[in-house]
């Protein structure tokens, strides 16, 4: 009883390394292939189409901050610079929303670039996912993602006090949520509905620990740039290895 009760944890411990290390094992092949003239492709459209996105909201957002402060403050230097830091939070926040919803929309060739080159034989059974659907899928990502955060703003606030509490939860939230939609872009090519939601049930800790590290991505300057790509190519091989 009691060596049953100690191997509990020991199997947990070899689980959880496990899976540590085909996190690694995919950001390093991930990171291999950007320099693949199809990844490139869908970098530099995704690159484009998000900040041409970001120009429209950023204009939305420092508009109506700068006519609702004015309206409360009679205009001013103060309306002006409060709009401005406004709209770069505003930005700074829904930057994950706005390049997981775009990156979605292409998800399906940097799936595809993966597995033609480390899974040949998945890429020969998988199904195109239309357009339609891939638009439905990245605005459903940036809707929960908005929608999540903004029911935990009061629970973020309350947790400022304790120092880390608010970025734990964040980290926490937001790698489950991503970690879900970039295994979706994978899984939608080659599983039914019924079976993608069978295959989450089974996979909660791989994505989680997927969505984790691409969430981190996300606060890197520079890499930001790259993670919606790297998050992408890396759920590609966290779904082939997981169904080994």
């Amino acid at each position: 009883m009691r060596a049953a009760v100690n191997a509990g944890p020991v199997l947990r411990n070899r689980a959880t390394a496990r899976i540590s290390a085909a996190m690694f094992t995919a950001l390093a092949l991930s990171l291999g292939q950007i320099g693949d003239r199809a990844v490139l492709a869908v970098l530099a459209k995704s690159l484009a189409l998000t900040l041409g996105i970001f120009i429209l909201l950023g204009a939305g957002v420092w508009w109506g901050a700068d006519t609702l402060l004015a309206s409360w403050t009679h205009g001013g230097a103060l309306a002006s610079a409060a709009s401005l830091v406004i709209t770069v939070v505003a930005l700074w926040l829904l930057f994950r929303a706005v390049a997981i919803a775009v990156v979605g929309l292409f998800a399906d060739t940097i799936v595809a670039a993966v597995e033609r080159k480390h899974y040949p034989e998945a890429l020969a059974s998988a199904r195109d996912v239309p357009l339609a659907r891939s638009l439905r899928m990245g605005l459903g990502s940036a809707g929960r993602f908005v929608a999540v955060n903004l029911l935990l703003a009061p629970l973020y606030l309350l947790l400022l006090a304790t120092g880390i509490g608010t970025a734990a939860l964040f980290l926490a939230v937001n790698a489950w949520l991503l970690g879900r939609d970039l295994g979706d872009m994978v899984s939608a090519r080659h599983l039914t509905p019924q079976a993608m939601r069978d295959w989450r049930r089974t996979t909660s800790a791989r994505r989680f620990l997927l969505g984790l590290a691409t969430t981190a991505l996300f606060l890197i300057p520079f890499a930001n740039i790259l993670a919606p790509v790297l998050g992408a190519a890396m759920a590609t091989h966290f779904y082939h290895r997981s169904r080994r």
